[in-house]
């Protein structure tokens, strides 16, 4: 089963561009990350840069309407991920509960879909496409 584990800090979506954390806490969520390749879990990782530096393509009658960063109305945002492939829920939470996150930080777990947990019909449609070998790539 794979998992996203998704790191939402407070307070993100007002960061200014170019917004980093200090080096204690890189140092700390570096060993973390390497626990979790040793361990042999992690997919990818990524942090990522704050909404001041994104931009967010809205649609709208299927015309695309582009709005820069910050997004006033946003309350949450993702700051950073993990793909980790694990037995079960419950272990992925173990690995969550594990991150050395600070007091304004939120993981936010939820579970891959993969091509398998789609029903017959879906996948019968998605094998009409060539590119649906993607999804089976990604199921093992």
């Amino acid at each position: 089963m794979r998992f996203m584990m998704l790191m939402i800090p407070k307070g993100y979506e007002k960061a200014a561009p170019g917004t980093m954390p200090d080096a204690t806490a890189v140092a700390a969520m570096m060993k973390y990350n390497e626990s979790l390749q040793k361990a042999g879990v992690l997919l990818a990782l990524d942090g990522l840069h704050p909404p001041s530096m994104g931009a967010r393509i809205s649609f709208s009658g299927g015309k695309p309407k582009v709005t820069d960063g910050p997004f006033a109305e946003t309350k949450e945002v993702l700051g950073g991920y993990w793909m980790i492939q694990v037995k079960s829920k419950e272990e992925a939470i173990e690995w969550a509960s594990r991150c050395p996150a600070s007091d304004n930080e939120v993981i936010e777990l939820r579970q891959v879909q993969e091509f398998a947990d789609f029903p017959t019909d879906v996948q019968q449609e998605l094998g009409k496409f060539s590119d649906h070998s993607i999804l089976k790539m990604n199921a093992s």
